[in-house]
């Protein structure tokens, strides 16, 4: 047993990647993986493949898996292309949308709908092509693939400085009718990683809807002895970073108060 008097937990994201649930996923016979579990396109190679997520991650690995399986692109919504310029006041705006909504103990909205993808010309190229293009979101898995339902969304749902009235690239969006069965080889998920928390869930810091209210970027107001570091807008190398200092001058303060 070990006691303390102040916690700094920076356990991060990657140890809890997030597959969400779908009616049959136990069933599949094919193979499944998360963006954590990758390795190598050739894995690949031969196979249909259905690339499940919005994010950058989903693109990237849809261009690099392209050359060597067929692909299938899977989004609940649109994909949020943005036309803002990926510079410095960029990321600080992404920063400030991320830490309102922790400030008001929501829990951390998806990283594509704050950040949006760049119009970049290897991304436009690909829509062109029909490889970043998506077909919707299936809502059930069978043993040999999925079924597609109706689309939650047709809208891009973005936040912050990717909000737009309008899909920015409309071209990328071409959900298939809903009851439309797909056979698959491979599903593989790009849906992202939560706060890897669950040993903290003792401590009762989540609000009724799941997320954590936080008074600054480190301090959960539930209990400040246990200070976050890398959740919500400080989940990256330099917030983390960044989020390490802050940590460490509260630690202090609240050590000094109880001398």
């Amino acid at each position: 047993t070990f006691t303390a008097d102040i916690v700094l937990n920076a356990t991060g994201t990657w140890d809890n990647p997030y597959i969400p649930y779908v009616p049959g996923i136990d069933t599949f016979r094919g193979r499944q993986l998360h963006t954590k579990n990758y390795v190598r396109k050739e894995d690949f190679a031969g196979l249909r493949t259905l690339v499940v997520g919005g994010g950058l991650s989903a693109v990237q690995f849809l261009l690099e898996l392209a050359p060597v399986t067929e692909t299938i692109w899977a989004t609940r919504r649109p994909p949020n292309f943005t036309r803002r310029e990926f510079d410095a006041g960029w990321g600080l705006s992404v920063e400030k949308a991320v830490r309102e909504r922790t400030h008001a103990g929501q829990a951390p909205a998806s990283v594509v709908r704050t950040t949006g993808i760049p119009q970049w010309p290897a991304y436009l190229d690909g829509v062109r092509e029909g490889t970043l293009v998506s077909r919707g979101m299936f809502d059930r898995i069978t043993p040999d693939g999925v079924v597609f339902g109706v689309p939650v969304s047709t809208e891009a749902g973005g936040l912050g400085p990717s909000r737009s009235e309008d899909l920015q690239v409309p071209d990328s969006w071409d959900p298939l009718p809903a009851g439309t069965a797909l056979d698959v080889d491979v599903i593989f998920w790009n849906t992202g990683f939560r706060a890897a928390l669950r040993h903290l869930a003792p401590m009762r810091l989540r609000e009724r809807d799941g997320g954590i209210l936080m008074q600054d970027e480190v301090t959960p107001a539930r209990d400040r002895r246990v200070l976050l570091v890398g959740y919500g807008s400080t989940a990256s190398t330099v917030g983390a970073t960044r989020a390490g200092r802050l940590a460490g001058r509260v630690a202090a303060q609240q050590l000094t108060q109880l001398v």
